[in-house]
C-alpha cells in the first residue's frame, strides 16, 4: 500500500549513481504535488541543505515520480 504524501510531508529520496552520480536516501520537504495520471503524481521535494551539499550539484529541488524512491521520516 502505497503512503499519501502531501505538502509539507518530511521525506527521503532516494537517488540512484547512473543518474545522480551518488546513490542512497536524501532528506527533504514535499513543497509541490503535480498530477501525473489516476494513480500517480510528481512529488517535488527540496532537499535539506545537508542532503543538497553531499549530492554537490547545485541541485535543491527533485522531482519523484517511482513511489518506491519516496518514503516518509518521522
Amino acid at each position: 500500500m502505497e503512503d499519501s504524501f502531501h505538502i509539507g510531508d518530511r521525506v527521503q529520496i532516494y537517488l540512484e549513481t547512473g543518474t545522480w552520480g551518488t546513490e542512497g536516501w536524501f532528506d527533504g520537504t514535499i513543497v509541490r504535488i503535480d498530477p501525473y495520471s489516476e494513480h500517480r503524481s510528481f512529488y517535488w521535494v527540496e532537499l535539506d541543505e545537508e542532503s543538497a551539499a553531499a549530492l554537490g550539484r547545485g541541485i535543491k529541488l527533485i522531482s519523484v515520480l517511482n513511489p518506491r524512491n519516496i518514503r516518509k521520516t518521522q
